[in-house]
């Protein structure tokens, strides 16, 4: 296979070898990536992805379904184990699919939703101006507590109270903190609302009981099934009995066509693997890491939003060091380690810019790095931040990423394969 697409396509097969090399020569730090599995690999590029299979199983448009039906059951069945859920749709391409889903099952254009602001560590799919949610409902962002920066719940209530929302979004993508979905939802139950929880950054804990779940209180639930839970790109959406048929309609042929059953079948191969034991215990190590990695840097005098972190995402205010989100992302790209610049709460900086940056432990977990490890990365951090643009620091630095990446090879297999075949053509 590998032979195959270098002669028919040496240009692709270029970039794979060169991504499949950046990703193992580099630390990965960005909160919303992982590295799923070679059995999840194998799945998604399956000749499942020849099957035209719209509607559901057993209940498709298409005939020749009866092999996809089985994998998608299997998704299905495995996700609903996994989150102790009523109805799960495996189907939605992506989080912000799944988003609109959800918020067409439980409400109509104009009504009123209301959702983390996206500079507090919301989602742009939680109703920013630019984006579909903001554009076809009316809006109201509830922000973190300035002092704590963390979520405010009298103060989300007394909003709810004074705008009536139909929808309540609970979940962030960049919140360092447990997030009380019970809480949430006596808001909900207050004002008449209906809660949908969007656990995309968190669902891997979730999964694994280390963080308290929405399934018992939200009406629906999404999440990818590319970050903590180490599948492919794409999502789910879990609801209670009473909306599934809804739901299923919103999203074929509401909102979309023919599934990607090659993808929903990788995301049944992680459903599986996330039902193991040892899942749980990459989840525990995961939020260790977060914590040793927020503890060191906190000793090289960062400072971290909320004071630290109960999940698996760190969000680092740069101000005290002196240096902009994007300038910081770009240092530490040269040295080898992959971060994303981030908007922290009340930040004076356009998101381009921003005064801070978004860490995260889930990539760094999979290859098999414990809190030794994060207390060496931390220092890493420092030191390049330190270093500004002085090259031979900045070598320096990066020699000892390349050592630390060397001891706990990506994909060994897979790029041996592609470098044994490049040399050998």
């Amino acid at each position: 296979m590998v032979k195959k697409l270098f002669e028919t396509d040496p240009e692709i097969f270029a970039a794979i070898t060169k991504e499949t090399e950046r990703q193992h020569a580099n630390l990965e730090l960005i909160a919303s990536e992982n590295f799923c599995s070679e059995a999840v690999l194998a799945a998604l590029g399956s000749v499942l992805t020849n099957k035209y299979a719209e509607g559901y199983p057993k209940k498709r448009y298409y005939g020749g379904c009866r092999y996809v039906d089985i994998a998608e059951e299997l998704a299905i069945q495995r996700a609903k184990k996994l989150f102790n859920c009523d109805h799960a749709n495996v189907q939605p391409h992506s989080g912000t699919q799944a988003n609109i889903a959800a918020y067409l099952t439980l409400a109509n254009p104009g009504d009123t939703i209301m959702g983390l602001s996206l500079t507090h560590g919301g989602h742009l799919s939680h109703g920013h101006p630019i984006n579909f949610s903001g554009r076809y409902f009316k809006v109201v962002h509830y922000t973190v507590d300035p002092d704590t920066e963390m979520l405010d719940y009298a103060a989300i209530r007394k909003l709810a109270l004074e705008h009536n929302p139909r929808v309540i979004v609970s979940g962030a993508s960049a919140y360092p903190r447990i997030i009380h979905f019970d809480k949430f939802q006596e808001i909900c139950d207050e004002v008449g609302a209906a809660q949908l929880a969007d656990i995309a950054h968190i669902a891997g804990p979730v999964a694994a009981g280390l963080h308290p779940s929405p399934v018992p209180y939200a009406d629906i639930v999404t999440t990818t099934t590319h970050k903590t839970l180490r599948g492919p790109r794409g999502a789910i959406i879990m609801c209670k009995a009473k909306y599934a048929e809804e739901l299923d309609k919103v999203v074929f042929p509401g909102t979309q066509g023919g599934p990607l059953e090659h993808c929903i079948a990788a995301k049944a191969v992680a459903f599986q693997e996330a039902l193991t034991p040892e899942f749980k215990e990459y989840q525990r190590q995961t939020l260790a890491n977060a914590r040793a990695l927020a503890e060191g840097l906190e000793r090289k005098g960062f400072r971290l939003c909320t004071g630290g972190t109960d999940n698996h995402l760190i969000l680092v205010d740069l101000r005290p060091k002196n240096i902009k989100g994007r300038d910081a992302e770009r240092l530490l790209g040269k040295v080898g380690i992959t971060v994303n610049r981030n908007t922290i709460p009340f930040d004076p900086e356009k998101p381009f810019i921003a005064s801070g940056i978004r860490l995260g432990t889930p990539a760094l977990t999979t290859r098999g790095m414990k809190e030794p490890e994060m207390e060496k990365i931390a220092e890493l951090i420092d030191r390049t931040i330190a270093a500004g643009d002085d090259e031979t620091k900045l070598e320096q630095i990066k020699s000892e990423v390349k050592e630390l990446v060397e001891s706990f090879p990506l994909y060994q297999e897979r790029r041996q394969e592609y470098q044994r075949f490049t040399k050998e053509e």
